[in-house]
């Protein structure tokens, strides 16, 4: 008799044996491979093995549960002069990745029918995570500041009326993905006195905030909050590395507490958070200003190239920070087939429904990430795409010579 496995096909994942990028790849998070601080990463490595290379014999490595206490202390004192933040190494947990932190969140705070308002054009790993717990999620949408108060006040309100208070409100204040919005200070503080006048609290990731051109950004919620009412997530992804996998949660300890409860992987890579201590206690700083000034040049190439492939037809504002670009393209367009009809042609984007609550509102737009490709690269994949987008939809209605790739 034989024996067969019934395997459900889950949406979103692969499904075909891993066959490397394509040529054109503006998907994800990814980094500029040139500029990951190879040779110091090693030299830290090196260093911290060598000094206490003995404590990979223990769990935690004698640093406790939250993760490696150096790494927890660097964060000290990074948070407070980058964002504001005044916590205590005790409040930090070092996670797996920013998505555990989300996971983790999720679990100590979600059950199924619950009712989350996050922004309407979002991080789609954080949508996708809150339709698989079943939650209800109400979009907000955005402007050139950021999260609309307004809107969000109307919402909290009607909710009310209706008996509902949302679990949390989820939002990517400083440098947003995808729009790469930057909320002002203002704008922080009423939401904030949203916050605790219908008892609902913020869940703000700061995953991207370290990719600000001219380095200025208003405190973090979790600091002009004093940690009352905010659980907040960072990460190492953008800064350093997307591979090496390490975020971290800041919480008050009872509920950092509740969260490290759940935390039940007997703690994050080791090796990782040492060598990231030791390279981020003497040079994060001046990495990271080196590594802004390549970003916001291939994102100014990425401008560039949409301009001269695509003229007025692609609209987008013009980021402050980061690595992601979000463009609309005129009615008409469906990204979603555009990104299928380039995928098979070698040219890898981001639809805009993945990334919104609002999937006729986004089915004209798409999400570009330029910090990956080289700016040659860059300038080919537009002219792709834009040859593309010019035989499946008649946009841009006229098309600069393409430089074959």
């Amino acid at each position: 008799m034989s024996v067969e496995f019934d395997f459900n096909f889950v949406p979103g994942l692969p499904v075909g044996k891993w066959s490397g990028f394509p040529k054109y790849n503006f998907v994800g998070g990814h980094n500029d491979a040139e500029h990951v601080p190879v040779d110091a990463l090693i030299a830290a490595a090196t260093s911290v093995l060598k000094r206490e290379g003995f404590s990979l014999a223990t769990y935690g490595l004698n640093s406790g549960p939250l993760g490696y206490r150096p790494l927890r202390d660097f964060l000290v004192g990074k948070l407070k002069s980058h964002a504001g933040i005044a916590c205590e190494a005790d409040e930090i947990l070092i996670t797996s990745g920013s998505l555990q932190g989300l996971d983790l969140v999720n679990s100590l705070l979600l059950s199924p029918g619950d009712t989350v308002l996050v922004e309407q054009d979002c991080y789609g790993g954080s949508l996708s995570r809150l339709s698989r717990r079943g939650a209800k999620v109400v979009g907000i949408p955005l402007d050139s500041g950021g999260l609309r108060i307004d809107v969000v006040a109307n919402a909290l309100a009607d909710l009310s009326r209706r008996g509902i208070r949302p679990k949390y409100l989820y939002t990517i204040p400083t440098v947003q993905n995808p729009t790469g919005t930057i909320m002002g200070e203002e704008r922080r503080v009423e939401l904030l006195r949203l916050s605790r006048a219908y008892g609902v609290p913020i869940f703000e990731d700061e995953c991207y905030s370290d990719l600000i051109w001219d380095g200025q950004r208003p405190p973090a919620l979790y600091a002009i909050s004093n940690g009352v009412g905010v659980i907040h997530i960072g990460s190492f992804s953008k800064s350093i590395s997307p591979a090496l996998r390490v975020g971290y949660i800041v919480a008050s300890w009872d509920v950092l507490s509740r969260i490290l409860a759940l935390k039940i992987d007997a703690g994050s890579g080791a090796l990782e958070q040492m060598v990231l201590a030791e390279f981020c206690s003497a040079h994060f700083t001046e990495h990271v200003l080196k590594l802004n000034r390549v970003l916001r040049g291939k994102l100014e190439t990425l401008i560039a190239a949409l301009a001269e492939q695509f003229g007025t037809a692609a609209e987008f504002e013009d980021p402050k920070g980061g690595i992601f670009l979000w463009l609309k393209l005129p009615d008409g367009v469906d990204t979603q087939k555009l990104a299928q009809v380039a995928l098979a042609e070698g040219l890898a984007i981001n639809p805009g429904p993945e990334w919104s609550t609002d999937k006729v509102h986004a089915t004209t737009r798409l999400r570009l990430c330029s910090a990956n490709p080289s700016k040659e690269v860059i300038r080919q994949g537009v002219a792709r795409l834009a040859q593309i987008c010019h035989r499946e939809f008649g946009v841009p209605t006229r098309i600069a010579n393409i430089k074959r790739g």
